[in-house]
């Protein structure tokens, strides 16, 4: 390497140590702000892949920690799932619910999904009436409050009334205003391609 080379590589590295030392110092001040510890509640919406399997990515987290999870499955289940096949061999660490029926095109029936949603909602607020269980997943609940098929002012109003520690997780498209003005972090899916577009069907492990 030139003399020439040696002094634009040096001058590369300096560029890169000084704005990586002021990042640092930004990082540094936002970490040590941050100094209280709650339960936090975490959206995820949109229309794009991945809302449910971030959920179930925070549950595998959740149990490397030794916490106690909860999950109750809005819409779905109409067919077996991977995450659902999976958790329930803990079953001392995960308490699984899937209380739907199929997604809405399919069941055509909004008194039965109603009553269902309904039935799930009481479930779900069980697991969230107990401070032994650190998480709870409320998978496609945003469909469910979507439709009307429960009442977003009573979901919240039993959501804030949860132990001070436990998490909550909401997925699901159509997340409503309500519901994301008293979230703690909201991350919205955002579908840029997906094969299902290119006639390639839902694959286990990927979709479901």
């Amino acid at each position: 390497m030139s003399n020439e080379e040696n002094k634009n590589s040096d001058g590369v590295a300096q560029r890169h140590n000084t704005r990586m030392a002021r990042k640092k110092e930004v990082v540094d001040k936002k970490i040590a702000a941050a100094t209280r510890d709650a339960g936090v509640l975490v959206i995820t919406c949109g229309n794009g892949k991945g809302k449910s399997s971030s959920a179930f990515g925070m549950v595998a987290r959740a149990l490397g920690h030794g916490m106690k999870v909860g999950v109750v499955q809005f819409i779905k289940g109409a067919i077996a799932t991977g995450e659902e096949n999976f958790f329930r061999r803990f079953p001392e660490e995960v308490s699984f619910h899937v209380m739907g029926e199929g997604y809405t095109w399919e069941t055509q029936d909004r008194a039965r999904d109603v009553e269902k949603a309904q039935l799930a909602w009481q479930r779900a607020k069980e697991l969230l009436s107990d401070p032994e269980i650190g998480m709870v997943i409320l998978d496609e609940l945003n469909i469910a409050l979507k439709y009307k098929y429960l009442d977003v002012q009573q979901v919240i109003a039993d959501l804030q009334a949860r132990p001070s520690m436990q998490h909550v997780i909401v997925t699901g498209r159509g997340a409503p205003p309500e519901l994301i003005e008293v979230a703690d972090t909201v991350t919205e899916m955002t579908p840029v391609k997906h094969a299902f577009a290119n006639g390639i069907a839902a694959q286990p492990g990927v979709e479901w």
